[in-house]
């Protein structure tokens, strides 16, 4: 990085240490929390494996009056995915599974679906397992792990194993109840003894409400007329799963930055296996890794999860090309953490900035925005259109899911106000893959419908082919 810009960084940033003055990351900060009436938020900056910021804003606890500092412990939600998934790649390593060992082999007397789905499968999301819901779990219940167990084996199959993509927390469940099998303990002391102790994550550990937790914020959610309120109450049981069920704080999560990068915990090829888009049908990937999604921003690779539960949200998003990594914790359940983690990143990082939603811009090819449109009113429609790419055609998982996005996607365009172009990005000189298919451009659009203002990010090959496509509220 050229001395001047580091210079503008660091000034921009201040020091973790002592008091920071308002700047841009503030004032954003605190706009977002004020539009998403966010009680409290922790933030973590980190620049080349060394924390430029660590900050809390707002309230851990409404009532009492307690501020946010860099030592108040949120929950993960499913950001815990990824320890989740480390500690199964050192399971891997201690030679007591294999990635491609079938379920069967360590618990027989399962479904004759688990004969199918291998290890890997279920890290990433290809296991076709159902996602449970109130039908197949009762969140309000505690179960020992052998109920647990006898839970999951009858969660349905939504495909064959293997060969589409659905998001799925039972498949993390099952991973978690495997690692308490084969390491002998719960899996979260397998964890604690192999990864957070050697990181020097302190505070980072399976959720307990019943525990005297120093420094525990509280979750919250908004009730129907917007006002604050409690989280919902869970069983233990519920808390202590391996979907992401952890307190940590942003300092842990900057000693589990630093650990990445130095690439402390794993072998080469498991990092590789970690952050590689799993693939599907022959020549069909998704941007999906092992407890970590695999995406860009501004064309920019970038590695990210994030996490949604009782009350609380997280996200994080590493820049490994730029050397960055923002974490963001929230204390409501309708934070959009991801969103600011990413703005947060733009204001860092100029080349990370992401077009202005409120700002969109005469396009230069109005037919490329209707031939956009009439991609997204296929997808929801589950209808072929020949501008989808090869990929995103062939992986309908038929899940509940997907279904969902869908119905959403139908939705915004059944009530469509606007349809704008707000960027390109020009990616002709270092092309990204994308479900398997080469992208030399990404295409900013924001849509306005009844239901709110969403940016979409349309990922297209070189002869305009829509490869993927995302969306987020802004």
């Amino acid at each position: 990085m050229p001395m001047i810009r580091r210079a503008v960084l660091l000034l921009l940033l201040g020091c973790c240490a002592g008091p920071l003055s308002a700047d841009a990351v503030d004032d954003y900060v605190a706009a977002a929390m004020k539009e998403q009436k966010i009680p409290g938020l922790a933030l973590a900056i980190v620049r080349d494996g060394q924390p430029a910021r660590m900050q809390g804003y707002g309230l851990a606890n409404v009532e009492l009056q307690v501020p946010v500092s860099a030592d108040t412990i949120f929950q993960s939600g499913s950001v815990g995915k990824q320890f989740t998934a480390a500690g199964v790649l050192l399971l891997v390593e201690d030679g007591k599974l294999g990635l491609d060992d079938p379920l069967s082999k360590h618990f027989p007397g399962g479904p004759s679906a688990w004969h199918r789905i291998r290890v890997r499968h279920l890290l990433g999301h290809t296991s076709g397992l159902k996602d449970y819901g109130d039908e197949e779990f009762d969140l309000r219940r505690d179960y020992t792990e052998e109920q647990l167990l006898e839970v999951m084996k009858k969660v349905p199959l939504e495909f064959e194993p293997g060969t589409q993509w659905s998001y799925s927390n039972s498949g993390y469940v099952v991973l978690g109840l495997l690692t308490s099998k084969l390491a002998g303990k719960h899996w979260s002391e397998f964890l604690t003894e192999r990864v957070f102790a050697p990181l020097g994550m302190t505070t980072t550990r399976m959720i307990s409400e019943a525990a005297i937790v120093p420094n525990r914020a509280d979750g919250y959610q908004l009730a129907k007329d917007g006002t604050l309120q409690n989280q919902d109450w869970v069983s233990p049981t519920a808390n202590s799963l391996g979907d992401g069920a952890l307190y940590f704080t942003v300092k842990d999560l900057v000693a589990w930055e630093t650990g990445l990068r130095a690439r402390r915990l794993l072998n080469a090829v498991h990092y590789d296996a970690w952050w590689t888009p799993v693939a599907l049908t022959p020549g069909v990937t998704h941007p999906y890794g092992f407890g970590w999604a695999i995406g860009e921003q501004r064309g920019r690779r970038m590695i990210e999860h994030g996490g949604s539960w009782q009350g609380f949200r997280a996200a994080i998003a590493r820049y490994v090309e730029d050397g960055l990594t923002v974490v963001v914790l929230a204390n409501v359940a309708s934070a959009r953490p991801e969103t600011i983690a990413k703005a947060i990143a733009g204001l860092v990082d100029a080349d990370l900035r992401l077009p202005d939603a409120a700002k969109p811009r005469a396009e230069a090819s109005p037919a490329r925005a209707e031939k956009l449109r009439g991609v997204l009113a296929a997808f929801a429609d589950s209808r072929p259109n020949p501008d989808l790419g090869h990929g995103l055609a062939a992986t309908a998982s038929g899940s509940v899911r997907e279904a969902y996005q869908r119905r959403a996607v139908g939705e915004q365009l059944a009530s469509l106000k606007s349809f704008a172009w707000l960027d390109d990005d020009d990616l002709a000189a270092r092309p990204l893959e994308r479900r398997g298919e080469r992208v030399t451009r990404i295409a900013h659009y924001v849509l306005e419908s009844k239901a709110g203002r969403r940016v979409f990010r349309f990922h297209l090959t070189e002869d305009g082919r829509v490869a993927d496509f995302d969306s987020e509220p802004r």
